[in-house]
């Protein structure tokens, strides 16, 4: 009973609460993809794809202001709209539980938005759970990323804003991770459209990606907390005046959301970091599996 006692206390600790505070589960289902949890804590609603030690936590809500932004990456992937605070098309690829979608209707009602999501089950436990609502303006299609934007190119729907936000329980699908693919991406964009990426800052991927990245769209911001956000273009950078121009425009609705141009400003970087002959990763040679179990160096 003592060892039970121990380990009870242990997995709410790595958990990060308190007896409490601790974590109750609220749901739980396999899809065909990965075992999806819901869980309460206090105020917060999470979804997670490991439980009970949440080693990421895919989304969450505050129950009390479902609209903020929690985590930092989520706020630090709405300053791609710095480069472009106008949008009127928007693809987004990994729902969550639809709380950046949520955000994207709502302060750019006008912007027609594609959202896409790999596994069904992730999409009905954001509409059950998360209180996702897609609008009039907004598409979601049940589908592999990859396999949609090469569904749609020869439509060449010209996206102003491409958000990639497509993770599994560990980390990005290695197809969603190369050169082929981030040039497919690159032509459904719009001339001068944006590309936010949401990857990891510490990781032994970090160089590979970056060496990718900048194969296809050249120089990038490269904003970095926990995670790092990669911000690039469909042609040249803006530059840093014109986005804190842009900034202005869009300060009040993002204060309403928990975020603004004072954080997230100061986050924009075009420094190389990275070891620049690192190998590109490529359809043929993209061994993330491998690569992101070791740390960075």
């Amino acid at each position: 009973m003592r060892a039970l006692t121990i380990l009870v206390a242990l997995l709410i600790g790595l958990a990060g609460g308190s007896p409490a505070n601790a974590q109750r589960l609220l749901h739980q289902e396999r899809s065909l993809y990965r075992n999806i949890f819901v869980t309460e804590s206090g105020d917060e609603l999470c979804m997670l794809f490991r439980y009970p030690v949440p080693l990421g936590r895919e989304s969450c809500k505050l129950k009390s202001d479902p609209n903020k932004l929690i985590f930092d990456y989520t706020q630090m992937m709405m300053a791609g709209f710095y480069l472009n605070p106008r949008p009127a098309k928007i693809l987004m690829l990994g729902e969550g539980g639809g709380t950046v979608p949520t955000v994207l209707q709502q302060i750019f009602p006008d912007a027609q938005i594609d959202v896409v999501e790999i596994d069904a089950a992730v999409d009905r436990v954001a509409k059950r759970f998360f209180d996702f609502k897609p609008g009039p303006k907004m598409r979601v299609f049940i589908e592999d990323g990859r396999v949609f934007v090469k569904r749609m190119r020869p439509q060449n729907p010209r996206y102003d804003v491409i958000m990639l936000d497509a993770f599994d329980a560990d980390y990005i699908p290695e197809h969603l991770l190369t050169r082929e693919f981030l040039e497919e991406v690159k032509s459904i964009l719009a001339p001068n459209g944006v590309l936010v990426a949401n990857t990891f800052s510490n990781s032994a991927l970090y160089d590979y990606e970056s060496v990718t990245y900048r194969a296809v769209f050249g120089p990038f911001y490269n904003l970095k907390l926990g995670n790092r956000i990669i911000i690039g273009r469909n042609g040249s950078l803006t530059p840093i005046d014109e986005i804190r121009r842009n900034a202005a425009v869009l300060d009040a609705e993002y204060q309403k959301r928990g975020t603004g141009s004072s954080f997230l400003l100061p986050l924009f970087n075009t420094g190389i970091d990275w070891n620049a002959n690192t190998r590109i990763l490529t359809d043929q040679y993209s061994p993330s599996n491998l690569l992101n179990a070791l740390p960075r160096r």
